[in-house]
């Protein structure tokens, strides 16, 4: 079976308005996409990029959930009527994920098209090694880590061929190495195919040379760029890391925090970590993370950093050896986190999950924030003031009344965070907390976690992010393969 023909895609004033929303996820967007170009779509975080990407592969859904306005479509048609030429890559790689093995779930898209069976496995393994996830076919879905689940979903939709492809962050929870693999592996399929490609993505410098054109979103309607990715980078650079772009040659300008020597407040010896009772990721551990001070978790994908993420913060118990916390830390059963109440983690060691969704309990934002203060009975002014502070500070005061499951991704990721801080817990643990991130909300975040560093607490931040890795890297905790069973 020969790839499908690169789509056209065209914007007539389109927009779309979430039902219950009082603002606009995205609105008057015009443009024409000729076959075969590939377009960087930026914006600042909530401009609608991933609400554009739902649109276009006929995903938005009905009346009930929504109101649109204007016109968007593929080949001419609507896009509901298209859906088998076009694949798309979520922001949240569990989304994407259907069947419990590898090798079904790769295939699970071509069997949907009708693609002859025999030529099914030649193109999983082809998808597969595309992407460099090398495990077997049999592996189970659900113990992937989440830069592994991430190639997965993108070996899916490579597999189908698509005519369209949508790429929203396709290479946000990678390490370097599974970044440069995913860049190769889409410039592949997209040379090979000539696929229309759009691409939404934080790491700008890594795909600005493979896109013929950029779009940037405005965040109050319509475009705010549109033509030759060098002309406007070059015209609009500025404006455009300004309004939160991430822009190459714009760096932030944020401190760097210094390293310190500090006594530990939490450690472990010979500590080995396990994803369940069988999975052994990492053994013979010595950790230390020192007090009032920002440690970064790093290593490529599958070493274990979120499983020892998890271990630190009393939520994974360990496989051999013992994490034990500062006696000043100490809970009611000892010094040992996994032995901790709920209650005790709450105001000792508080967790952000890579999946932000995880952690989300109530209706609205500000419901959500007042979680962790109401649970530990502070009073309506003392929580009215957290609340109202993180969420200007973030960037999230026009969405207080929000449902959390509503919101863009790095907006998802920043409520994350400040659900965590608000409850002002000792010891900080977050997986990915930059993920999602426009250039004005990752320099919020990183500030915040300085700041609480200044005050005091301990920060332990599993990522990816070089530059996280540089402002808040003062202490490092770097995990290897070789120890990996």
């Amino acid at each position: 079976m020969t790839s499908a023909a690169p789509a056209r895609v065209q914007a007539a004033g389109w927009g779309w308005r979430y039902a219950g929303r009082r603002l606009a996820a995205v609105s008057d967007v015009s443009f024409t996409i000729e076959p075969g170009e590939r377009v960087l779509l930026l914006g600042a975080s909530g401009a609608g990029k991933s609400t554009l990407l739902a649109g276009l592969a006929g995903v938005l859904g009905d009346a009930d959930e929504g109101v649109r306005s204007g016109a968007l479509l593929i080949d001419g048609a609507a896009p509901e009527a298209s859906r088998g030429r076009v694949g798309l890559v979520l922001q949240d790689p569990d989304a994407g994920i259907v069947l419990s093995k590898v090798g079904d779930d790769v295939a699970f898209g071509c069997e949907n098209l009708g693609v002859p069976a025999s030529e099914i496995p030649s193109r999983v393994a082809g998808a597969l090694d595309a992407v460099g996830l090398d495990v077997p076919l049999d592996r189970a879905t659900k113990a992937l880590s989440g830069g592994q689940k991430q190639r997965l979903v993108l070996a899916g939709v490579l597999a189908m061929r698509p005519g369209l492809l949508l790429l929203d962050e396709p290479t946000a929870n990678l390490d370097p190495e599974g970044v440069a693999e995913v860049r190769a592996s889409v410039e592949r399929a997209v040379a090979d195919s000539g696929a229309t490609l759009i691409v939404v993505e934080h790491r700008t410098p890594v795909w600005v040379d493979l896109m013929t054109r950029v779009i940037v979103l405005a965040a109050d309607g319509g475009l705010l760029a549109d033509g030759d990715p060098a002309q406007v980078f070059a015209a609009h650079g500025a404006a455009l890391a300004e309004a939160g772009v991430w822009v190459p040659g714009h760096d932030v300008e944020l401190p760097v925090l210094a390293a310190v020597e500090r006594p530990d407040v939490l450690s472990a010896h010979g500590l080995t970590i396990a994803r369940d009772a069988r999975t052994v990721v990492q053994s013979g551990l010595e950790v230390h993370v020192p007090h009032a001070s920002a440690t970064v978790l790093t290593g490529p994908n599958g070493a274990g950093k979120s499983t020892l993420a998890l271990t630190l913060a009393g939520l994974l118990p360990e496989h051999e050896g013992a994490v034990t916390a500062a006696p000043e830390l100490a809970g009611r059963r000892g010094v040992r986190p996994i032995r901790w109440t709920s209650r005790e983690l709450l105001t000792r060691i508080g967790t952000v999950f890579q999946e932000p969704e995880h952690q989300f309990l109530t209706q609205t934002l500000r419901d959500e924030l007042a979680v962790g203060p109401r649970a530990l009975g502070w009073d309506r002014a003392r929580t009215d003031a957290v609340v109202d502070d993180l969420l200007e500070r973030l960037g999230l005061a026009p969405l207080a009344l929000a449902n959390p499951f509503t919101l863009s991704g790095g907006q998802k990721r920043r409520l994350s965070v400040a659900t965590v801080l608000a409850a002002s817990p000792e010891v900080i643990v977050l997986d990915e907390p930059t993920f999602g991130q426009d250039r004005r909300g990752w320099m919020s975040l990183v500030a915040l976690l300085q700041e609480e560093v200044m005050r005091g607490r301990a920060v332990i931040a599993v990522t990816h992010d070089d530059a996280v890795i540089r402002h808040l890297g003062g202490h490092r905790i770097e995990l290897g393969v070789g120890s990996i069973r």
